[in-house]
């Protein structure tokens, strides 16, 4: 802990209202750099690269290839989709020789200029391919940390398709994927609406959403049936009652941590990406784009799991799964017991694979420590203190719970594994 390079702080920063950046911020997980805008430190990036190997875990075992895509686009491949002048959205900027560029807040373009390089037969399709790449959007309310950024990591992922029924086939697919890597990050409730498909398809698209009371959405969702729509899209036959089973709906403010989008021929055709069929004629390539957001999800889990002390973090996702913090005695040669044990501790934990985190500070008090652990939100608390050495146990507290217990340290690794 000596080592670690954060510092908690005691209060939260006044220019966030945001649970997720005080409590981030707080416990030195991320540095605000501008509105929207974040370093994320080493705690910070722990958990980041923790939910982008969920998420890439699962996108490899869909038989999806990774790529990664510039962040700087030229004009000519936005106007070929002719999204360059509708794209509000964009950071625009001209190199020293006049020509423009924008960063990439999105990669149809690129990715389709990239596919119509090495697609040109059915025998090419289909073809999953994806990437996590920082993405940048003119976010005009960057007021709710990790949640709604303007620089920010995002997963997205492509399919190729000879037709819409192979596209369905994947969609499908995905959607199963997606309420696994969700489950995998901690999350139990998970709510899939429907919704437009927006700036980026004229047809329906799919919406992942967690309930909060932090959410910026508003979702209609029956919980008899399943039935979920996304408000500003909602169009009910009659108010408060399910189209499907015609139970009572209810609405939910929710946090949107992933899509799926129907893309059709929208970028293939305008940017010519073909394909010579099965009896030889030549179609536009059927495609989907699947979105979801890393550094969001993070800042969701906070939104859901936390306290009035700080971060709980879901096992799966926490930077490490133990603290073991030693208390000094006054007594010196029982502040040597002390620390031989909590490094036999910290030791043995390591052996056997657990990340740990060893506050061995010393001038620190009890309180201090505590405080600064139940902040950071690991999942384990071990604590070696003088009145456990007295009777050969170790304490041990899970952040979850209000006391914690006094066991061998034979049982410490059973327990925790």
């Amino acid at each position: 802990m000596s080592q670690l390079f954060t510092k908690t702080l005691r209060e939260a920063p006044k220019d966030e209202v945001s649970v997720n950046a005080q409590l981030l911020i707080r416990g030195g997980f991320i540095k605000k750099l501008s509105a929207g805008v974040y370093s994320f430190l080493p705690l910070g990036l722990i958990v980041l690269r923790k939910i982008e190997n969920i998420v890439r875990e699962e996108m490899n075992n869909l038989g999806g290839q990774e790529i990664l895509m510039p962040v700087l686009h030229p004009r000519e491949i936005w106007e070929e989709a002719g999204r360059w002048e509708t794209a509000d959205y964009l950071y625009k900027l001209k190199d020293r020789q006049g020509s423009e560029f924008a960063l990439g807040a999105t990669h149809e373009e690129v990715i389709t200029d990239i596919a119509r390089k090495y697609i040109n037969s059915y025998r090419d399709l289909p073809l999953l391919v994806y990437q996590i790449q920082t993405k940048f959007r003119d976010e005009l309310r960057a007021k709710s940390g990790l949640l709604r950024g303007r620089e920010f990591s995002m997963k997205d992922l492509y399919s190729f398709h000879e037709d819409e029924e192979d596209r369905k086939k994947y969609y499908n697919t995905i959607e199963n994927s997606y309420l696994k890597i969700l489950k995998k990050c901690g999350f139990k409730d998970i709510i899939v609406a429907e919704a437009s498909g927006g700036s980026f398809s004229k047809e329906y698209s799919h919406e992942f959403q967690i309930p909060t009371i932090a959410g910026e959405d508003l979702i209609i969702f029956c919980k008899s049936c399943g039935f979920a729509q996304n408000k500003e899209i909602c169009d009910l036959r009659q108010e408060g009652v399910c189209p499907n089973c015609e139970k009572e709906l209810k609405e939910f403010k929710t946090i949107e941590v992933g899509n799926i989008f129907a893309l059709g021929a929208n970028y293939s055709k305008p940017m010519s990406l073909s394909f010579l069929d099965r009896s030889g004629m030549t179609k536009p390539v059927i495609m989907g784009c699947y979105g979801m957001g890393p550094s969001r999800l993070m800042g969701a889990a906070i939104e859901v799991h936390h306290d009035h002390r700080g971060i709980i973090w879901p096992e799966e996702i926490t930077p490490f799964g133990v603290v073991v913090i030693q208390i000094e005695s006054k007594n010196e040669a029982i502040n040597e017991k002390i620390k031989k044990t909590a490094e036999k501790v910290y030791k043995k934990l390591q052996e056997k694979g657990v990340a740990v985190l060893y506050d061995e500070r010393e001038n620190k008090g009890a309180g201090e420590k505590f405080m600064e652990a139940d902040l950071i939100g690991i999942p384990w608390r071990v604590v070696v203190s003088e009145r456990t050495v007295a009777e050969n146990k170790i304490e041990i507290k899970n952040r979850n719970e209000k006391e914690g217990a006094l066991i061998s340290e034979s049982k410490l690794l059973e327990k925790i594994l």
